[in-house]
């Protein structure tokens, strides 16, 4: 069984990553590879993914696949951006995160809360080459917490459609419709051979 490397320590991220590769590939992390995180150094998200991707890859001489992914609220200016994992400081924690978020948009009325979740996906492969694909999941900031499942923002990204939280769907609907679901999609129909070739 092929083995890829996902840039990350984050638990919640390998699972969903386990999740949708399936039984094609065995994933690790970085915590099995002991190697510490990647600084994020770059000013949009396709530039920390290709930045964490290709580290790894040097390291390690094979199939790295990074993600960088944030939420974007209009409001805001499409703050927290890059910045979403360390919005209320560098612990990042995301009780506080989701708490400043609901505090900056206190007074923000319903039809202007409007936001997306971004995934960019970098896969860096040992010939030297890196290829990304995006998802995007449009939604809206919900005034209060709601849902268990899920990890980051999810408890405060309301959902119209569903008329849920993204942290109230089950794990099957939120990969079919969440940004890194989206961006992984493209990856499987646009990058798949990549993966299979590396």
């Amino acid at each position: 069984m092929k083995t890829i490397v996902i840039a990350t320590k984050n638990a919640g991220k390998v699972k969903e990553f386990e999740h949708m590769f399936g039984s094609q590939y065995k994933v690790e992390s970085l915590l099995e590879k002991k190697i510490d995180d990647i600084p994020e150094t770059g000013v949009t998200f396709e530039e920390n993914a290709i930045i964490k991707a290709e580290a790894v890859r040097d390291h390690l001489n094979c199939t790295v696949i990074a993600d960088d992914s944030g939420l974007e609220i209009d409001a805001l200016d499409g703050r927290p951006g890059v910045y979403s994992a360390r919005y209320a400081g560098e612990n990042k924690d995301d009780e506080a995160n989701m708490e400043k978020v609901l505090q900056e948009l206190k007074h923000i009325p319903r039809d202007r809360r409007s936001a997306r979740f971004v995934c960019v996906l970098a896969v860096a492969l040992p010939d030297g080459s890196v290829h990304t694909f995006t998802g995007t999941c449009e939604g809206e900031i919900a005034e209060a917490r709601a849902g268990t499942n899920g990890f980051g923002y999810d408890p405060v990204f309301y959902l119209p459609g569903y008329k849920k939280t993204m942290a109230e769907l089950n794990a099957e609907e939120k990969h079919r419709i969440s940004h890194r679901g989206r961006a992984l999609e493209k990856l499987w129909a646009q990058g798949r051979k990549l993966l299979l070739d590396s």
